[in-house]
């Protein structure tokens, strides 16, 4: 029995499989997600050969020191922002043996929104070598907490799929 809805387990399954199969590596930078897009993936047996490393980054500090996001770039457009969220990204890659890296960084809530950052919006960002890096904004609302966390888990896969 996992703690994940079963959609996402399948969902992670087939990311995996296609990662597998393309003999590409994973990577994750997460941030209001916590480790939960890694702790999903490696949920899965035999996913040791796909997923490379994960990086928790919930402060802006440690944003700034294991994925080398600038720190005027935190303080210009905020942790959660489209830069920070591809900076994120790039930074996984080039601090790892990964082909792909997936960032998230939103405000989760139940606290911590403004009228500019409401509660539920998520920036993501996708990194692969050779290739532009994509980006992707979610508002989800005000749904709370776990499914916030929760939905982004799954647009981060899906995300990471457009990129194979």
């Amino acid at each position: 029995m996992s703690m994940y809805p079963r959609r996402l387990v399948h969902l992670a399954e087939l990311t995996l499989a296609d990662a597998r199969e393309a003999k590409l590596k994973l990577v994750t930078a997460e941030s209001c997600t916590g480790g939960l897009i890694a702790g999903l993936l490696t949920e899965i047996a035999g996913s040791s050969d796909v997923v490379e490393r994960g990086f928790v980054v919930y402060s802006n500090e440690a944003k700034r020191e294991m994925l080398d996001v600038p720190g005027d770039l935190i303080a210009d457009f905020g942790a959660v922002s489209e830069p920070v969220a591809r900076s994120m990204a790039e930074g996984a890659l080039k601090h790892s043996r990964g082909h792909i890296a997936v960032s998230v960084t939103g405000i989760a809530g139940p606290g911590g929104g403004t009228p500019m950052k409401p509660v539920g919006l998520v920036h993501f960002g996708a990194a692969r070598h050779g290739r532009s890096i994509l980006h992707e904004m979610q508002l989800y609302g005000d749904i709370g907490r776990e499914e916030v966390r929760i939905r982004a888990v799954e647009t981060a896969l899906n995300l990471v799929r457009r990129m194979m």
